[in-house]
């Protein structure tokens, strides 16, 4: 269980790192993908607790598998979107952050750049992000199902 939420939260820091290092900004679908590795940890850290139950724990694994199934899903899906496979469905644009008056708010529409979902921002071996994400997400999914199979008294 430690195991998923460190992967994940590695997952988050790598996507942060290079959003903010790297100079990729993430579109729509990237931050979908990032809300399920939050899902996915906050779902798993009540099976930290020391004294908790086969049976909670299991539960617990199987919720944070379902998050990171979904995660995988929502990459692969955008996976797709990238490689023009099929259309994407969102207006591709990056979440804008702040608080300001309404001027503010227009001055941050107006100056934001629009990243594209249908784009790809960077690649390895032929494969994007996207792609990565999905395997790793579909992965660690996996990993939580069987951990939560393995439960023993549960």
């Amino acid at each position: 269980m430690l195991g998923l939420i460190a992967a994940s939260m590695t997952a988050l820091t790598i996507a942060f790192g290079s959003q903010y290092l790297g100079g990729l900004a993430p579109c729509e679908m990237c931050w979908w993908q990032r809300w399920a590795y939050f899902a996915a940890i906050a779902l798993l850290l009540p099976g930290l607790v020391p004294g908790t139950p086969a049976r909670a724990r299991r539960l617990v694994l199987n919720l944070g598998g379902t998050a990171l199934l979904c995660g995988a899903g929502v990459a692969l899906f955008h996976a797709g979107v990238e490689q023009h496979w099929w259309q994407g469905f969102t207006a591709c644009t990056a979440p804008m952050g702040g608080s300001g008056g309404l001027e503010d708010l227009r001055a941050a529409i107006l100056t934001a750049p629009v990243t594209r979902c249908d784009q790809i921002p960077w690649s390895l071996f032929g494969i994007s992000i996207a792609g990565f994400n999905a395997i790793f997400s579909g992965a660690l999914a996996l990993f939580a199902f069987i951990a939560a199979g393995a439960q023993k008294g549960a």
